[in-house]
């Protein structure tokens, strides 16, 4: 049976650290780094005698995330253990949220081609992170860090409502963009901010029964993510299709062979042990309390995508690149009120921004910039001081070595040249060198032109204005 007879079910467990200062039960701080077991106090690291203390920012920054995404807060809610053995884990049991979780049934919009398509929320709890094994790369053993035990996060579980990895993959770009314009969580993937379980099953199309599914956890990349749901929809058609079974396990996904490996069976529910946490109070949530944070809600990425729409008469394809990243949306709109362009700073930053930030693989709030270095840059073109050929130039140079523009122009001489005497020089010098060009463009041709001012370009090393240039050529060929 051909692999076009198959559905793929997927499935995302997303957990987000939250951007609090301090940890979810103690005093200790969150930030990222750190020499190993520095961050850690008697509460998380699980020393007889010390109690937790819920920190009411956790709350709060939760019932954030399922306001944004649509979901229903819960009045009345509680923690409980989650009872699992692990080197990193040190009380022997997880503080987390089972039957009673503050946002449940929630939805994310997505956009596939022209359709959008609603990804169902099943829920959003908090819980404590575990800490950290550093292991040793001549396998000697394993070290514990615990700076990171008890980090508070939130887990945000979706229901198996994507088909594709195409679906998986815009999901968890677009919840990601929504944790990070409530600021919620830095989203940071390459320091563990944000990273998920994968779910994937199939099935036969029509067919209503959801398949066997298995489980690859702690990923934290989008690439990782979309390569090891393309494996593993593909290894379970190979297993169904050879007279297999698919065996309900937790799967750990290898980036350098491509391939998902075999870890432990998958765990249920019934596993954990669940049972109330006794050292914790219950959550009481009031209506005051809740309208006061959806009223205080910041602008989400959907009505910002509008906004430029309408506002700034974008393209649909640049306000979604833009608002796809907080970041990227809050450098376009500082620079616009800049340089008054908001196409011109659109189109810098989708084409040659974009571009450069792909070739040397870093994310937008890695540009070594400012927004109103950008809109300087912008600012030079529309006066004419230098062209757009010089500006991509500049661009590259203030990628390598981040200086105001102005001051990388004048160490490279590449000021535009608008003087009439210069350039009328250097037209007829490129009209003497290319007189079939010329007797082209005489006889109708109007591509000729272009390529004589390109030449023009060329001799003058970008620098000569280009709307002299295209005047002065057109009166000297008539």
């Amino acid at each position: 049976m051909a692999r076009e007879d198959y559905e793929s079910v997927i499935g995302l467990e997303v957990h987000a650290e939250l951007s609090t200062k301090t940890k979810i039960f103690c005093n200790c701080p969150t930030e990222f780094g750190g020499e190993p077991n520095t961050h850690c106090c008697p509460v998380c690291m699980a020393m007889p005698g010390a109690l937790p203390v819920l920190n009411e920012k956790v709350v709060e920054y939760a019932v954030k995330a399922g306001l944004a995404t649509n979901s229903t807060i819960s009045r009345d809610s509680k923690n409980d253990r989650k009872n699992y053995f692990y080197p990193d884990l040190p009380k022997s049991y997880q503080i987390s949220q089972y039957d009673k979780p503050l946002c449940e049934k929630g939805f994310i919009e997505i956009e596939i081609g022209e359709e959008k398509k609603k990804i169902g929320i099943t829920r959003i709890h908090i819980e404590e992170d575990a800490g950290k094994l550093n292991h040793d790369d001549y396998g000697r053993g394993s070290l514990v860090d615990l700076n990171r035990a008890g980090v508070p996060l939130i887990e945000i579980v979706s229901e198996p409502d994507m088909r594709s990895v195409e679906e998986a993959d815009k999901y968890l770009k677009k919840l990601k963009s929504i944790l990070e314009y409530i600021e919620v969580s830095d989203c940071k993937m390459q320091e563990g901010s944000l990273r998920a379980d994968v779910n994937v099953s199939i099935r036969k199309k029509g067919q209503k029964e959801y398949g066997t599914r298995t489980e690859m956890k702690n990923m934290n990349s989008f690439k990782s993510i979309t390569r090891a749901i393309e494996y593993e929809i593909g290894r379970q058609i190979e297993v169904v299709e050879n007279g297999g079974k698919i065996d309900q396990e937790t799967l750990r996904w290898d980036e350098v062979s491509g391939k998902t490996f075999p870890m432990r069976n998958k765990e249920d529910s019934q596993d954990y042990r669940y049972f109330p946490e006794p050292d914790l109070v219950a959550i009481k949530l009031s209506e005051e309390y809740i309208e006061n944070i959806r009223k205080n809600l910041p602008e989400l990425p959907e009505s910002r995508k509008q906004r430029y729409l309408t506002e700034y008469n974008l393209s649909e394809k640049g306000a979604n690149i833009l608002t796809a990243s907080k970041y990227l949306s809050d450098f376009f709109e500082k620079s616009t009120k800049i340089c008054n362009n908001p196409k011109a700073v659109c189109n810098w930053i989708m084409s040659d921004i974009a571009r450069i930030l792909n070739e040397k693989e870093m994310e937008p709030d890695e540009i070594p910039f400012t927004s109103e270095d950008l809109a300087e840059l912008i600012e030079l073109i529309d006066k004419g001081t230098i062209s757009s050929k010089i500006a991509k130039d500049v661009l590259d140079k203030m990628f390598e070595k981040p200086e105001k523009p102005t001051k990388i122009i004048k160490e490279n001489g590449w000021l535009q040249i608008s003087d009439e005497g210069a350039i009328k020089e250097v037209v007829q010098k490129i009209i003497s060198q290319n007189l079939q060009s010329v007797q082209d463009y005489r006889g109708g041709k109007e591509k000729a032109l272009g390529f004589l001012v390109g030449q023009a370009m060329k001799e003058t090393k970008g620098k000569a204005n280009p709307q002299m240039l295209n005047t002065m050529f057109k009166e000297a060929l008539k």
